[in-house]
């Protein structure tokens, strides 16, 4: 490090010595390369800018805490042999449970036939349907590519019955209606309640005749998606996909029953006729072989 020196000359008034006094400069401290400033600078700066981080992290959301405080309900979600885990709000509506559905498995709210002890409804909560930790919920449905594959879509066949049907007299008055009707009401026919409409029981339906005027209960499997046709010689399994149509007609005099045709195959020859259904369940049996969505 270079010296400097620092001269000061005076002069006494009456003489001719010359003092000289010296000092000495004390050499000033080295100052940090610019390199280890910046990095000090660039230290500090990253300090300042992770404890910001830190409080803007406490305050994001995850999207989980609007269920935090909520009663939530373990499901098991069944659907196309596949099985899901669902953890939901039991407030839920069953609405809000299909959109859940729908990012469990892709199937669309509107493709979706939830079935929990019949066809769950969409503006009722899971609470007010007593679902409880558990609970099996069916799912039957196809998606967009599956209905664009059918050939013959259901409401087509469907509109041409029911135009069919205004050409013709009642049904009741039909004589292949009459020789089963005319025996009267079955003894042992369940009750009915005229003008309420009510879920499926979850016994099977029976006491009623079928067109030979034999007996014939209805048993719906939900879980197999299956209806079953029961009659003292055998049972029909008949894959609730498989019914292309569901037509019934209230029978004169008697109201709160219900005549029922199952059409089976592509025409009305193929329809399986049930005599007496209680007028509170034939909704909830058209609902759920064919559900509310009826693309094909």
């Amino acid at each position: 490090m270079e010296r400097s020196r620092k001269t000061t000359r005076e002069r006494e008034i009456g003489g001719s010595e010359e003092v000289i006094m010296e000092t000495e400069a004390k050499p000033k401290e080295a100052e940090p390369p610019a390199e280890d400033a910046e990095k000090g600078d660039t230290e500090a700066t990253s300090e300042t800018d992770a404890g910001n981080a830190t409080t803007q992290d406490s305050s994001i959301s995850n999207g989980d805490d609007a269920d935090g405080d909520q009663e939530m309900v373990d499901l098991k979600i069944i659907w196309n042999k596949n099985k899901y885990d669902l953890k939901i709000p039991v407030d839920s509506t069953g609405a809000k449970l299909k959109d859940r559905i729908h990012s469990l498995t892709g199937l669309p709210p509107a493709m979706q036939k939830v079935m929990y002890k019949g066809l769950l409804p969409e503006d009722k909560t899971l609470r007010e349907i007593k679902i409880t930790n558990g609970a099996k919920i069916m799912v039957v449905g196809s998606t967009i590519n599956d209905v664009l594959a059918v050939n013959t879509p259901k409401e087509v066949i469907q509109q041409e019955v029911k135009a069919e049907e205004n050409k013709k007299e009642p049904l009741c008055r039909q004589k292949q209606h009459r020789k089963v009707l005319d025996k009267g009401k079955p003894d042992d026919i369940m009750t009915s309640i005229k003008g309420t409409k009510e879920r499926l029981p979850t016994v099977p339906l029976s006491g009623m005749y079928n067109k030979s005027g034999g007996k014939v209960r209805l048993t719906f499997k939900l879980e197999q998606d299956q209806l079953w046709i029961g009659t003292k010689e055998r049972t029909e399994k008949v894959p609730m996909g498989s019914i292309k149509n569901v037509v019934s007609e209230p029978i004169e005099d008697h109201e709160d029953y219900h005549m029922m045709a199952f059409q089976l195959g592509p025409t009305e020859a193929s329809q399986y006729w049930v005599y007496w259904v209680p007028a509170q369940f034939v909704d909830a049996i058209k609902d759920t072989v064919l559900g509310k969505w009826q693309y094909f």
